[in-house]
């Protein structure tokens, strides 16, 4: 190929080259200009994954009739030495309350509830807002306050969701793993370090910009505190990959005896458009999250993609202009004995060896490959959806210490109680008033006795008295499935059985019982968003390669991608196998937003790979006519990137189970990792060569009807420029 720049990709790539200076200092200033309005305007992240069902409900059922209560509450829990009944602990407790009782924002402060063991007790802080209008600095000044009473002997910490949505672990060193492994990897298949370097700076820059625009959009959105992170590492993740495909194809250009310019051109005439391809498919994939109708997946979808975009575009202007200044040195500083400028040749190399090794025995390979798959699936079929809860925090955190602390002096279900928000006839009615009062004083003495309750408060009243409020103090911890099981109960059978002909309208919410209707409420939308996101790829990927076999096979091995991902964390962290290696150190449910977001980001993740090794194949089916030949020198022209690439994913997605101290990103990073890792080996490099050696040339057949009404894409320039390294 020429120098040609008529093809827009070309155009971009050639112009950012020529142009490198202003390239870079257009993005040098324009990362800073983002992070310095981000640093100015600060963030506004919480945790806030309520929002549905009768639990909604109850919630505003106590803002209409509790306005003074309407706020979030936190509790304060104390750990003495000395009985907290003594005159010296009682001193003690007294203190801390009263520095809490007269900070801004709190409005009621409790009396002191003691274990039996006499040792641990709380009291409840109530707060005048909820959400995001309670600044995160009246509760930092809440938990500043309490913890300055802390001695050896007396402890103090603090828990409930204000206290959640403001600490936070001290950051891991999770991305200093995966881009020391992503910098071994490259040297390992480049063996320059120039070529090594010039991915890695591209995506820190995306990335940096990616965190500004992350902490601006929580000011709009409801984005949780763990969305800077999850961005970093699909950040992270893709950028590398995508500079490591156009830098890879730049590299072989070179080796053909082009220019840099010319390398450039053709770099991004191929490989570049295979980048934007495989980027667009992930924020396809991305925007099956909106039809959840979760505030807080809006938040996260809009941050990850933003970190996609972004990736992206550093990849197709930024690095263009890194090439430039690199020229024909990028491989100038080089570790002796691993530099690699020859091009592959067809029929060739580690690759093609094993690609005909497998086709020589397609069905004994591609058996094993889905038997292995569908074992490691298996646990799937147990995963059990619940948010978790503060117990799962790192131990270091003031609100895993309240979590520990409550569940040793009272119980694990102190920890989430449920706000039974009742509604009475009004007063207007005496005779049927008192009768719903008596009826409701005996429903709180009763629930004592039900299976699952430790506990149950007083009916607390409004001033109107046509409402009341029960807390019931549930025996399991809020993330066991005992707690889901007696919500259910409540709701079904032990109300409606004491409140039936009485006017009492009796609704159970509280975060815990949140908490299990949004899960309820994501696990319903779940084969919704899955169903979407594998007919859009399946349309794309239709029109892409004209098959219709071809698409089918890449949604059904996805498919076993995933599900393999997620019998992996359902094992390690639902299971507890392996629980030592993985530092498991309290095993629960999955998330329910993790399947969710896995799903939408390894499907476009894995398209990506899909795409690369796909498009190659068909060029030289397209050369040849030969299915066998083709699937052969495709995957020995494709698999060393793909291998590189996958792994640098993987060791980045891995980075976050070793090296960060959150449990949600602990499990969302080993999901991940798995997911990349089989669909870069066992798939892309058994099944796929194995189920297109069985098809032979029905892998390309498509009804004339439909080849017909599908629009066509130019494939003749990506054929003369012999696309895909990537």
């Amino acid at each position: 190929m020429s120098s040609d720049t008529t093809y827009p990709l070309s155009w971009v790539g050639v112009w950012c080259f020529d142009h490198r200076w202003r390239v870079l200092a257009g993005w040098i200033l324009a990362v800073i200009a983002v992070i310095a309005i981000a640093t100015v305007s600060g963030s506004s992240f919480q945790d806030s994954f309520g929002g549905n069902g009768q639990s909604q409900q109850a919630q505003d059922l106590l803002d209409q009739r509790f306005p003074a209560q309407a706020g979030d509450s936190a509790q304060v829990v104390f750990d003495s030495a000395a009985p907290l009944a003594s005159p010296a602990s009682q001193s003690d407790v007294q203190q801390v309350l009263q520095a809490v009782r007269r900070l801004p924002a709190v409005t009621s402060v409790t009396s002191l509830v003691s274990a039996p063991d006499g040792h641990i007790g709380f009291a409840t802080i109530g707060f005048d807002a909820s959400g995001a209008n309670l600044p995160d600095a009246d509760v930092s000044r809440v938990i500043s306050a309490a913890r300055s009473y802390a001695r050896p002997g007396f402890a103090v910490a603090l828990g409930g969701t204000p206290v959640s949505n403001v600490v936070s672990p001290s950051p891991g060193s999770s991305e200093g793993f995966g881009i020391t492994a992503a910098i071994i990897i490259m040297l390992l298949a480049f063996g320059s370090v120039v070529a090594m370097g010039l991915p890695i700076l591209t995506a820190l820059l995306g990335v940096g910009a990616g965190f500004g625009l992350v902490d601006l959009i929580s000011h709009v959105l409801t984005d949780p505190s763990f969305a800077p992170d999850l961005m970093a590492m699909i950040g992270l993740g893709v950028g590398i990959d995508y500079a490591l495909f156009i830098v890879t194809r730049y590299r072989q250009g070179l080796a053909e005896g082009r220019t840099p310019r010319e390398a450039m051109a053709v770099a991004h005439a191929t490989a570049g458009r295979a980048v934007l391809f495989a980027g667009s498919t992930v924020v396809v994939s991305l925007l099956g999250l909106f039809l959840v109708g979760q505030a807080y997946l809006d938040g996260l979808a809009v941050g990850t993609i933003l970190a996609v975009l972004l990736v992206m575009a550093a990849t197709l202007t930024l690095l263009p202009a890194l090439l430039g200044f690199a020229g024909p040195a990028i491989d100038r500083l080089h570790v002796p004995g691993l530099l690699q400028t020859t091009v592959p040749r067809p029929g060739h190399g580690l690759w093609w060896r094993w690609s005909r090794t497998v086709q020589r025995r397609p069905l004994l390979c591609g058996t094993a490959s889905l038997a292995v798959l569908v074992v490691i699936a298996l646990p799937v079929f147990s995963m059990r959806l619940a948010f978790t809860d503060s117990g799962n925090d790192p131990v270091s955190l003031t609100t895993r210490q309240s979590y520990d602390m409550l569940a040793e002096g009272f119980g694990p279900g102190f920890n989430g109680p449920l706000v039974l928000a009742a509604e009475l006839p009004a007063r207007t009615l005496p005779a049927t008033h008192l009768a719903a009062q008596d009826i409701l004083t005996a429903f709180g003495r009763r629930l004592a006795s039900v299976p699952g309750v430790a506990r149950a408060l007083p009916p607390e009243y409004n001033q109107a008295g046509d409402a009341a409020v029960i807390i019931v103090y549930p025996a399991a911890a809020p993330q066991d499935a005992a707690t889901s099981s007696l919500v259910q109960a409540l709701r079904d059978t032990v109300i409606p059985a004491a409140t039936a002909g009485s006017g009492v309208h009796i609704l159970v919410g509280g975060e815990t019982a949140a908490g299990i209707d949004a899960s309820a409420a994501l696990s319903a939308r779940l084969p919704w968003v899955i169903a979407l996101v594998i007919v859009l790829a399946f349309i794309i990927l239709t029109v892409v390669f004209r098959s219709v076999l071809i698409p089918l096979k890449a949604a059904v091995m996805n498919l076993l991608s995933i599900g393999a991902a997620y019998g992996v964390i359902v094992a390690v962290y639902q299971w507890g196998w392996l629980g030592s290696v993985f530092a498991v150190s309290r095993t629960g449910p999955i998330d329910p937003w993790i399947p969710l977001m896995m799903f939408t980001i390894t499907f476009g993740l894995s398209m990506d790979y899909e795409v690369f090794l796909l498009s190659r194949i068909q060029e030289e089916w397209h050369r040849t006519g030969n299915t066998s030949l083709a699937v052969a020198d495709g995957l020995a022209a494709t698999g060393r990137v793909i291998t590189a690439a996958g792994g640098i994913m993987v060791c980045v997605f891995g980075s976050f189970v070793i090296g960060d101290p959150l449990h949600i990103l602990n499990v969302f990073g080993l999901g991940l990792a798995v997911a990349i890792l089989v669909d870069a080996t066992l798939v892309r490099m058994c099944l796929v060569p194995s189920v297109m050696e069985l098809l032979g040339s029905a892998n390309w057949w498509l009804p004339g009807w439909l080849d017909r009404r599908l629009p066509r894409r130019d494939t003749e320039h990506a054929t003369q420029a012999q696309p895909v390294e990537a």
